[in-house]
């Protein structure tokens, strides 16, 4: 799994004011991660392939001419694929964490990096192949207007924007560890958790403050920890909203991570570094229940902190 930055350059206050990075602590400032390949997609007349994933996108993002229900999706995919659209093989829906992979951070109406890349891209919900393990019944979708990863009853009728590999390109920002093949994952240490796929650090206990925070309270109290020098690392941040969800294992639920890392006290709520440019004043949140991912209100003490810091 390569883990990805964020597009977030800017840094803002609770109150979604506009306010230097440098200091902050925000994603803004850090920018966590691997950088995009620049340009990030090889475009042809018809399909748009990412580099950084190697997922191939038809440009024309409403090729259903109206929305359809999660079984009528994955039959459209298939059709496509039997038709060989495009010239290319394997048509389905996009993972979740594929179609996040596509989410801007700093653009909305629609929150996608590199827009202008496509065509008929609708700023409402379009499905991902994922169902929500919690829910039989609900699948996983992104609303293409801010961003969010959320969940949608089977029947309803959403748009859908089919994928396939490129053959000439492998790995790529969706891939997860199957749960069955990711015995050797995560390493630990005393009361840390290393996920070697990302090579993150995680604290184990998912709750170190012991309470819920508001943003900033969740900021200051990482300051804290590295002043105390916490399991001996004085580089401990909040994690942005892409490293948040590389938590995430889709095949389980309550809590929503990989239940091989050995995590203890994982809260329902936590807050990322990084602001949501929909609305400032918001940032964005995971939930660990099933692994909704939405935005918070800043100054609301109602979303919990996880720490994370580089694996040495």
């Amino acid at each position: 799994m390569v883990l990805y930055q964020t597009d977030q350059t800017g840094c803002w206050d609770a109150s979604g004011e506009p306010l230097p990075c440098s200091g902050s602590g925000q994603d803004g400032e850090l920018n966590i991660g691997r950088s995009w390949p620049e340009p990030r997609f090889k475009v042809a007349a018809d399909v748009a392939v990412d580099r950084s994933s190697g997922l191939v996108w038809p440009r024309d993002a409403g090729l259903s001419p109206f929305p359809l229900s999660w079984g009528e999706a994955l039959e459209f995919a298939s059709e496509l694929d039997q038709a060989r659209q495009f010239g290319h093989q394997g048509w389905r829906l996009p993972t979740r964490a594929e179609f996040f992979s596509l989410v801007s951070h700093v653009r909305v109406n629609p929150a996608i990096v590199a827009p202008s890349c496509f065509s008929n891209l609708f700023n409402g919900y379009y499905w991902t192949g994922t169902p929500c393990a919690r829910l039989e019944d609900q699948a996983w979708s992104v609303h293409l207007s801010g961003g969010r990863v959320v969940r949608g009853m089977k029947h309803t009728s959403f748009m859908v924007w089919p994928v396939c590999p490129d053959p000439e390109v492998e790995g790529g920002p969706g891939d997860r560890p199957d749960s069955e093949d990711a015995s050797d994952r995560f390493g630990f240490s005393r009361g840390l958790v290393t996920d070697r796929t990302t090579g993150l650090t995680w604290l184990r206990q998912g709750n170190p403050a012991g309470r819920a925070l508001n943003w900033q309270d969740a900021l200051d109290m990482v300051r804290q920890l590295n002043r105390k020098r916490l399991e001996g690392r004085g580089d401990w941040r909040l994690p942005n909203i892409r490293e948040l969800e590389s938590l995430l294992d889709d095949q389980v639920h309550s809590p929503a991570v990989h239940p091989l890392a050995g995590f203890e006290n994982v809260a329902d709520f936590y807050w990322s570094s990084t602001t949501s440019v929909w609305d400032p004043a918001y940032a964005w949140t995971l939930y660990t229940r099933d692994g909704y991912i939405g935005v918070g209100y800043k100054k609301d003490p109602e979303f919990f902190a996880w720490p994370v810091c580089t694996a040495v």
